[in-house]
C-alpha cells in the first residue's frame, strides 16, 4: 500500500467498508470517508489513520461533492450498492449512473487506482433487474476508467452480515423459515475479511488493473444447507418450509412494501439462478490474489452465539 497514500472510500460505513477501513488504517493510509452519517463515520476514528472524513451535506449525485471527496486521492474504492429500489434510488441510478459518475470524476481528478464492487452473477441477460444493473454498471465504469479493478463476491458473511443475522433473528420468533423454490439454489459464501484482503491485494499488484475477480468461499452450499448449518449453530430448529416459486412471488409482492423489505419479487428472480464461481479454478479470484478462502464453519459460530437457544444471550431474548 505504499503507493496508496490517500484513499477515498465510497460506502465505507457499511458492513464490508468497515473491514476495509481497518486494513487501510493498519497500513497508514489516509482515508477519506464520504458519508451523510457523520456520527457513524466518527466511530472509525479510534483506528487512528483517518486523515479526513468528508460528510456529504448534499446528495451523492452532486458532481461537486463527488469531486471534493476525491480531490487529492490516488485511490478510489466504490462499494455503493442497493438490494432493493426506493424512489429515486433505483438500480439504474445507483449501480449504473452513480458508478459511472464516480468513475468519470475519478479520472478527471487524476486518480490512479479504482476499485469497483459488483456482484457474482452480474449479467446483462439476467431476468433480474439487480443482476442486469450490476453488469451494465461494470461496463459504465470501464468506459471512463478502463483500468478499474472489479470484484464480484457471492454472499458475504461475517459479523453484521445481512443474511445469517436475518435468518437467525427470524428463528427466534418464527416456528418456520422459508425455503424459496425448495431451497435448492446454490451459494458460495465468502468471508468479509477475505473480501477486504482481496481489495488490498488487488491494489498491491499492478497486473490486477483492468481485471475482474469473482470471489467465493471454499465450499458450495444449497440454501437449505445454509439454513441447516445456521440452525445447528444456534441450537434452534425451525421447520424449513419449501415455498414454491409462484407463492414466493406473491409473498414478495407484499413484503416489498415494508420500509426495509424482507423480500422483493426481483430477489425471488435472482434466487432462481445459482450464485457460485465458474468450474474453472483459474477463475477463482481469491486464489488468483493469493488468498486462501476462510471456511464458513470457522467464522459463523463466532458471531451467531447471541442467537443460541439455551445460552445466556439467547435466553434473555426469548
Amino acid at each position: 500500500m505504499k503507493n496508496h497514500h490517500q484513499v477515498t472510500l465510497f460506502g465505507g460505513c457499511g458492513f464490508i467498508g468497515q473491514h476495509i477501513v481497518q486494513r487501510l488504517a493498519q497500513r497508514d493510509a489516509t482515508i477519506k470517508l464520504p458519508t451523510r452519517d457523520l456520527g457513524r463515520a466518527l466511530t472509525f476514528k479510534p483506528m487512528g489513520a483517518i486523515g479526513q472524513i468528508v460528510p456529504f451535506l448534499s446528495s451523492v449525485h452532486s458532481e461537486a461533492a463527488l469531486a471534493e471527496a476525491m480531490r487529492g486521492s490516488d485511490t478510489v474504492i466504490n462499494l455503493i450498492g442497493i438490494l432493493f429500489e426506493r424512489g429515486k434510488n433505483s438500480f439504474q441510478a445507483i449501480h449504473v449512473e452513480l458508478a459511472a459518475r464516480i468513475a468519470r470524476i475519478a479520472r478527471e481528478q487524476g486518480v490512479q487506482h479504482f476499485v469497483h464492487f459488483s456482484a457474482l452473477g452480474a449479467d446483462k441477460k439476467s431476468a433480474s433487474r439487480y443482476a442486469r444493473s450490476k453488469a451494465v454498471g461494470e461496463d459504465a465504469v470501464r468506459t471512463f476508467f478502463p483500468e478499474a479493478i472489479i470484484l464480484r463476491p457471492s454472499i458475504v458473511f461475517g459479523p453484521e452480515d445481512g443474511f445469517f443475522n436475518l435468518f437467525a433473528s427470524l428463528s427466534r420468533f418464527s416456528p418456520a423459515l422459508p425455503l424459496i423454490g425448495g431451497g435448492l439454489t446454490k451459494f458460495q459464501p465468502v468471508y468479509v475479511g477475505d473480501v477486504a484482503d482481496a481489495i488490498l491485494a488487488a491494489l498491491d499488484h499492478p497486473a490486477a488493473k483492468g481485471h475482474d475477480f469473482d470471489l467465493g468461499g471454499p465450499q458450495v452450499y444449497t440454501f437449505r444447507q445454509l439454513l441447516e448449518l445456521m440452525s445447528r449453530i444456534i441450537n434452534r430448529h425451525p421447520l424449513l418450509l419449501p415455498v414454491p416459486w409462484p407463492l414466493a412471488y406473491l409473498q414478495a409482492a407484499c413484503l416489498q412494501l415494508l420500509p426495509t423489505p424482507l423480500l422483493t419479487p426481483d430477489q425471488v428472480t435472482l434466487l432462481k439462478r445459482d450464485n457460485v464461481l465458474p468450474d474453472d479454478p483459474a477463475l477463482d479470484g481469491l486464489r488468483q490474489l493469493g488468498i486462501t478462502p476462510t471456511a464458513l464453519e470457522i467464522i459463523l459460530p463466532t458471531y451467531l452465539d447471541a442467537y443460541r437457544a439455551g445460552g445466556r444471550l439467547g435466553s434473555e431474548a426469548a
